[in-house]
């Protein structure tokens, strides 16, 4: 079961450094061998082959482009994805391109554009714990098996609000929100196999010595795939 795990993978960032023992603690708790592999943002050719992708933080990424690309491969192609504070924004940037057809922006990334659809949030949240309320229901809402979740955050940008409507028109589904100014936190793809971005860091959480509920629902439906990849090779 092999994911890719798309990032410019640096010592320096404290989620990269979690991974390997999220990995482990996969195997361990719940019996999922994930074969990761660490993929540049500047080479994410050959992503159809992995059974899941997980868009990693990091920002801002060495290529924009790639990152954005990782994503499009995952929504299009059906593979499991996930991603976390970057992967969050850049997951929202790839909707809004390719699906809504807008012409944005990561400020990050390229603070001349006109529109920005990720921008400075009014207090930054790196280094900080925060409620994130679910909507009941969904994706995000049935993994947490919880009304909220008190969650860690190493960002300082988020969705520009203003755009949010565009992009639940376009089918996008936001199914978590900071519980005290109600700004986005979470979002999912309903009808996809497994599409979920959080702006939160799961990989940083604290429980025990099992990974967070999001990294094994995950998990979980890259088991599923390549279960599924293994059955059409046999037919």
């Amino acid at each position: 079961m092999r994911i890719a795990l798309v990032g410019d993978r640096s010592p320096s960032v404290r989620s990269h450094v979690r991974v390997p023992l999220v990995m482990e603690a996969l195997r361990e708790h719940d019996g999922i061998a994930l074969d990761p592999y660490w993929i540049p943002t500047t080479d994410v050719t050959g992503l159809d082959g992995f059974d899941g992708v997980w868009l990693l933080p990091g920002s801002p990424y060495r290529d924009e482009a790639g990152a954005v690309e990782a994503v499009r491969v995952a929504r299009e192609g059906g593979l499991p994805f996930l991603g976390t504070c970057a992967g969050f924004q850049h997951m929202l940037l790839e909707y809004a391109r390719h699906v809504c057809g807008l012409d944005v922006a990561h400020a990050e990334n390229d603070p001349a554009a006109r529109d920005f659809l990720l921008t400075p949030l009014a207090c930054s949240l790196a280094g900080h714990e925060s409620l994130v309320r679910l909507a009941p229901g969904t994706l995000a809402g049935r993994i947490m098996a919880a009304p909220e979740t008190l969650e860690a955050y190493v960002c300082s940008y988020g969705l520009n609000e203003t755009f949010k409507e565009a992009l639940t028109a376009g089918g996008l589904l936001f199914s978590g929100h900071a519980a005290d100014d109600g700004t986005v936190r979470v979002a999912e793809l309903p009808g996809h196999p497994f599409f979920l971005a959080t702006l939160f860091q799961p990989e940083l959480a604290e429980r025990g010595d099992r990974p967070h509920p999001v990294i094994r629902a995950f998990a979980a439906a890259v088991a599923r795939h390549a279960a599924g990849r293994e059955v059409a090779a046999r037919a």
